[in-house]
């Protein structure tokens, strides 16, 4: 009986460990990570040039009528 349910369990774990759809979805993962990351310090780099740029926009805007 032991030798049966060790069969079992090597035999699902070797099917486990053969499965890549788990590691595509890792490797998605990590490229969602790192554009993410990149994006965020883009974002804290150009913020200042940003809030000047937006802050012009709604000055200009300003003087328009609707």
């Amino acid at each position: 009986m032991f030798a049966r349910t060790k069969h079992a369990i090597t035999s699902r774990f070797r099917s486990v460990i053969s499965d890549e759809k788990g590691a595509t979805a890792v490797e998605y993962a990590l490229i969602v990570g790192l554009i993410a990351a990149v994006l965020i310090v883009a974002v804290t780099a150009f913020s200042g040039a940003l809030s000047g740029l937006f802050g012009e926009i709604g000055t200009a805007l300003n003087g328009v009528n609707p």
